[in-house]
């Protein structure tokens, strides 16, 4: 669309993982399959915390909240991607793409407050188990999720607001899968550095700070661990937190690589991602959500022993 003298952007260009058309048909397969797995874990997750009652604890209250989250995190992306890999022309609208990086940031962000809320869960049930009941009652629970829900979503509206008021006039080609807020400051036409501080300063916010508590608070759990005289003790107490540690390391190491390293390159008319940025982004933002299920469940036995329960009674009530 032509205004004055130069032309606004309507739609960009998403060059997606690969220009090998050799290539598009078995990616289309790889993530399809992936998405779908993601789906299928995350509801068996959310319905098995929910049905079962051995699962209604505060941290199972968390992880049905990660799990409701990680299936609109992969939906945001990955249905676009799966139909740019069969599509000749890879587009997608001025608004698709505002909404999706609106989308995007948001569960982002609250994913971040949601691992520090499940540290701090763990940290009370190492560090303060008689007082656990207490401090951990579902009303604190809840309050802690929606401010979780509210940090991401706050974060994901300043920085969707101050983007848009930013002109786009001509570059359109994203050498990217899907739209992020750093791709589209790139791309605009106008200088871009109050936005950029702005998105720096809610990455500290909604990142780092929660990212050095989760550290500091597992710092405090080992301490404790290390107190306890029995073997058995331990190694119970550390099974109990290296699900969550395993989620916090895929999750922040991948968003850290991409976040926490110098600035990419601008060519005129398009922004280059390196591979390594596209890797690490399509990491935590299709790959963890898969992972996160499997992880809490081949790794948790309550969650095994709940899973084989409610399917063995299926089975059962299906019999009779």
């Amino acid at each position: 669309m032509v205004t004055g003298n130069f032309t606004t952007v309507v739609e960009f260009i998403l060059l997606g993982l690969t220009s090998r058309q050799d290539l598009q048909i078995l990616l289309f397969i790889v993530f399809l399959t992936c998405y779908i797995v993601s789906l299928i874990g995350n509801i068996v997750i959310i319905w098995i915390s929910s049905t079962n009652p051995r699962l209604h604890t505060p941290m199972y209250f968390f992880l049905r909240n990660l799990s409701f989250l990680d299936i609109w995190y992969t939906s945001c992306v990955v249905p676009k991607m799966l139909i740019n890999f069969l599509s000749v022309k890879k587009t997608i609208t001025y608004n698709g793409c505002v909404t999706q990086m609106f989308i995007h940031m948001t569960l982002g962000g609250t994913e971040c407050c949601l691992l520090f809320s499940m540290a701090y869960d763990r940290y009370v049930a190492i560090c303060s188990p008689l007082r656990y009941t207490n401090i951990m009652h579902p009303a604190f629970c809840i309050r802690m999720a929606a401010a979780s829900w509210f940090a991401g979503l706050n974060n994901s509206v300043i920085n969707t607001v101050y983007t848009l008021q930013l002109p786009f006039c001509g570059a359109n080609v994203v050498d990217h899968f899907f739209c992020e807020v750093p791709t589209l400051l790139e791309l605009a036409c106008a200088d871009t550095s109050f936005n950029k501080t702005v998105l720096f300063f809610w990455a500290i916010v909604i990142a780092v700070i929660p990212f050095f508590v989760i550290l500091i608070t597992y710092i405090n759990i080992i301490s404790s661990i290390m107190q306890i005289r029995t073997t058995t003790g331990r190694r119970k107490a550390f099974s109990t937190c290296a699900s969550h540690v395993i989620v916090v390391a895929l999750f922040y190491g991948t968003v850290f690589f991409i976040y926490l390293r110098p600035g990419k390159i601008h060519v005129p008319g398009r922004i280059h991602v390196s591979s390594y940025d596209i890797m690490a982004t399509l990491f935590y933002s299709v790959i963890t959500p898969m992972l996160n299920p499997l992880i809490y469940t081949l790794r948790n036995k309550d969650v095994k022993l709940a899973l084989k329960e409610t399917t063995g009674k299926k089975i059962v009530l299906w019999r009779k």
